[in-house]
């Protein structure tokens, strides 16, 4: 095999978003061949672009998979799908890529994870900002020791911004039974994968607050406030919102041998180190001053400067197809966003601390009853262009 052929399952606004890095050269050694929507107005549109090479269109993805014009799928349709067509493309004998998240509920995911574990063929997920260079050295400096352990992280998040009229794009948005989530399964799923990605860490505990259609005319979740406790004592505070402007994108991990603070939003762009220079907890049993802080070093951090995004894990994928490269993102590890994303609402929904592991079908109950009450939306159903939107692109 020379170039991986591909197919785009959904043709919205990350689909689109998809096809133009493919009609554009900057996915190596592949071709976007084939395309599959419902709606074929959506597929007249991806069509229309400068430098298509698709030649073949489905309106029933089964039929993509078995037609023998695709190595590989990208699965870019609403959340709940993602589970259910990752699993048909894998028994297929079909490469694929699933889009953030990797569902809606664990249970569903950990079934995908078991067909993915049998097939011989790769799986990774849409994590396109691992492949950032700031979150790349963050992980790097706490796998090597450089902030001893961990004592507290804290990130906020609310420069997702969004109008009433981006939720009215489509009639599956922000509802319980078309989305199965707002603001933390739409916008938030990078950063909840980065937040156990970077620090190595999942919470054991959480306590949230979540707000359902505080801000928008919507039914699920738009503002979000966390509390977490991790297995080495450590806690923290995740906040997220898509109505605060302008918003702020801080992360702060605090460890034993100083603190990274990571800030890149519209207001300020800062990565600093600030290392010290003992260990605090030797500092806080040896020192005979009541008042004394540890000396510190405040170090601006230097990346590699790269940052390639959704291009950087496509030509992953196509080179550890062909072989050249290992596989940078396991699709496995998709599940660990969804179980934090699960942890939060159930815990808003009990009204109390919720155990990680979470129970797999009390979450499934407890959202069959919010999706046997979601309301059906009329919606103006367009694609919007999404570059730019991914959150933070520092490189």
């Amino acid at each position: 095999m020379e170039k991986v052929r591909y197919g785009i399952i959904g043709c919205g606004n990350m689909g689109t978003g998809h096809a133009k890095k493919f009609f554009a050269g900057m996915v190596e050694n592949s071709v976007l061949t084939a395309i599959c929507d419902l709606k074929p107005a959506k597929m007249e549109s991806i069509l229309a672009l400068e430098g298509c090479t698709v030649t073949k269109t489905y309106t029933d993805y089964k039929e993509m998979l078995a037609s023998g014009e695709i190595d590989a799928v990208i699965v870019a349709v609403p959340h709940y799908s993602h589970p259910q067509l990752t699993i048909d493309a894998l028994n297929a004998g079909i490469h694929a890529v699933c889009e953030k998240p990797a569902g809606v509920y664990t249970k569903q995911v950990k079934e995908m994870n078991a067909v993915a574990e049998k097939s011989d063929k790769l799986f990774t997920m849409m994590f396109n900002q691992r492949t950032n260079c700031v979150y790349r050295k963050i992980r790097e400096m706490i796998r090597d020791g450089e902030l001893g352990e961990i004592k507290r992280v804290n990130w906020i998040v609310t420069d997702w911004y969004r109008t009433q009229f981006y939720y009215d794009s489509g009639d599956w948005r922000a509802t319980w039974r078309g989305e199965g989530g707002g603001v933390l399964f739409n916008q938030c799923p990078h950063q909840l994968d980065l937040l156990q990605w970077v620090t190595g860490m999942m919470p054991k505990r959480v306590h949230s607050f979540c707000h359902f259609g505080k801000w928008h005319d919507i039914e699920v979740e738009d503002d979000v406030t966390v509390y977490m406790e991790f297995e080495n004592g450590a806690t923290g505070v995740f906040v997220t919102s898509t109505a605060d402007t302008p918003g702020t994108n801080r992360l702060e991990i605090m460890g034993e041998k100083g603190k990274i603070v990571c800030q890149e939003d519209k207001t300020q762009k800062i990565f600093k180190f600030f290392k010290l220079a003992v260990n605090e907890r030797d500092h806080c049993k040896t020192s005979k001053e009541g008042f004394k802080n540890p000396d510190f070093e405040e170090i601006d951090i230097e990346t590699d400067g790269k940052n390639p995004q959704h291009v950087g894990i496509l030509n992953n994928f196509t080179n550890a197809i062909l072989g050249r490269e290992p596989l940078f993102v396991n699709g496995n590890e998709g599940i660990r966003g969804v179980e934090l994303m699960d942890s939060m609402l159930l815990s808003t929904w009990l009204g109390k601390t919720v155990e990680l592991p979470i129970d797999d079908d009390l979450y499934l109950e407890e959202l069959n009853k919010r999706i046997a009450t979601s309301r059906v939306k009329e919606a103006v159903d367009i694609v919007i262009d999404t570059e730019g939107s991914y959150g933070s692109t520092r490189s």
